[in-house]
């Protein structure tokens, strides 16, 4: 299927077109055609897959029919509630990109930062809104924003504002909603609470599933450290020293792991940053422009926060710590080996990660060689985690490729 199977306007056609696209994305090939029809939608997929696409066009299709090009006051006719910062920013960008050659406005709004300009932009008036819960709900109820004219709602990354504790402002900000809207909801992963959130606020929804993204690029070289948990800020140093590494976006599991790293590192004179959701937005903003500009050399980073963090170069991903989603995994090290580009993903896993790292390796089915040749692995005597007895170690520490194993199983569906 091409774009120009989809009957969108010529205007929206000519906007994708240049940026590229030929054919739509699984996600975007499947949910537009039901957005368009104005049915409520569940979808589950990855962040990586094109879901912002696959609601973006077909909104702004439907919103261009109905504005046109009037004059009349512009009242927000779609909301889009994201949890983060950086996802906002870059689905209102999107939203820019894909209704430039319309008249459709859109703002994006969040917290970290004056409300002023927010407040402005919408007296003026918007058709579009992109928020985060928080700064949605306080301008509300300051009285500065109406949904009586709402068309679309949109509810992004739910399972992620599950987890940062949003979920009562989702449902606060739906019921503020006309209840003739079109809902569109988007997940990584279906919990119950999500499945339940779903079930009361949509009206009887399509479902569109997009299997979770289990390979890995070929042409990114991943290498696994065991190492005794005490000394992975060690072990880290000793790689960036040894192998001069630069440029590199460590992940760690929490915000303040983030920080203690980048202490860590800057006691030995290597420049490094933390982003994270503790930092404002004016910080977080400064710090991805650093490390795009290569003024800092190291950015650690959660997950929830890299998630709006897109540069094309990337040579190096670290785990710091391995993720216990094994989808995370993938699109962590999918952050390098871009546009062609090589990229080197490299591992850290403690005993207590060695679970985490098994249900990794069922899911990406790739022989990821074992990096043995360091001085801070695991100590001898370990019951609890067992030793991992790698097959295949690189006790010289240079470099290999990756091979897909040629087992292959059908991943299971998610819906219940």
């Amino acid at each position: 299927m091409l774009f120009e199977d989809l009957s969108l306007s010529k205007s929206i056609q000519k906007a994708v077109f240049e940026e590229g696209y030929l054919n739509p994305t699984p996600i975007q090939e499947k949910s537009i055609p039901i957005v368009l029809s104005g049915r409520d939608l569940i979808g589950c997929a990855q962040t990586g897959t094109g879901k912002t696409a696959a609601f973006a066009i077909p909104i702004i299709h439907q919103l261009h029919r109905i504005v046109g090009s009037s004059k009349k006051a512009k009242q927000i006719r779609a909301l889009v509630v994201t949890p983060t910062r950086e996802l906002a920013v870059q689905i209102g960008q999107s939203f820019d990109t894909y209704a430039k050659y319309t008249n459709l406005t859109q703002l994006t709004i969040f917290g970290g930062v004056s409300q002023n300009p927010q407040v402005d932009a919408l007296k003026n008036g918007v058709d579009i809104l992109v928020a985060t819960p928080g700064r949605l709900l306080d301008l509300h109820k300051q009285g500065f924003l109406d949904f009586n004219h709402l068309h679309t709602l949109v509810l992004d990354e739910a399972d992620q504002m599950l987890d940062m504790g949003f979920i009562n402002d989702v449902k606060k900000i739906v019921k503020l909603t006309p209840k003739n809207r079109q809902t569109l909801l988007f997940s990584a992963t279906m919990p119950i609470a999500i499945r339940e959130l779903a079930e009361m606020f949509l009206q009887d929804p399509e479902k569109v599933e997009v299997s979770p993204v289990s390979s890995t690029a070929e042409n990114v070289e991943q290498r696994i450290y065991f190492v005794d948990k005490t000394e992975k800020r060690n072990l880290l140093y000793h790689l960036i020293k040894e192998e001069n590494l630069s440029n590199v976006l460590v992940f760690s599991r929490t915000k303040h792991g983030a920080d203690n790293v980048v202490k860590a590192l800057r006691k030995k004179d290597i420049p490094a940053e933390a982003i994270h959701g503790d930092k404002s937005q004016n910080a977080r903003q400064r710090v991805l422009d650093a490390f795009k500009n290569k003024e800092v050399g190291v950015l650690v980073a959660t997950d929830i926060a890299a998630r709006g963090i897109d540069i094309e170069q990337l040579p190096y991903v670290i785990n710091f710590d391995l993720p216990n989603i094994p989808e995370t995994y993938v699109h962590r090290i999918g952050r390098t080996g871009r546009a062609g580009n090589g990229g080197i993903a490299i591992s850290f896993c403690g005993k207590d990660e060695l679970p985490y790292w098994k249900d990794i390796q069922k899911l990406i089915k790739v022989d990821v060689k074992t990096i043995a040749d360091h001085p801070y692995q695991w100590h001898s005597g370990s019951p609890e985690a067992g030793d991992p007895k790698p097959k295949n170690s690189n006790r010289s520490g240079g470099a290999h490729k990756s091979r897909k194993s040629s087992a292959s199983k059908q991943n299971k569906k998610r819906w219940y």
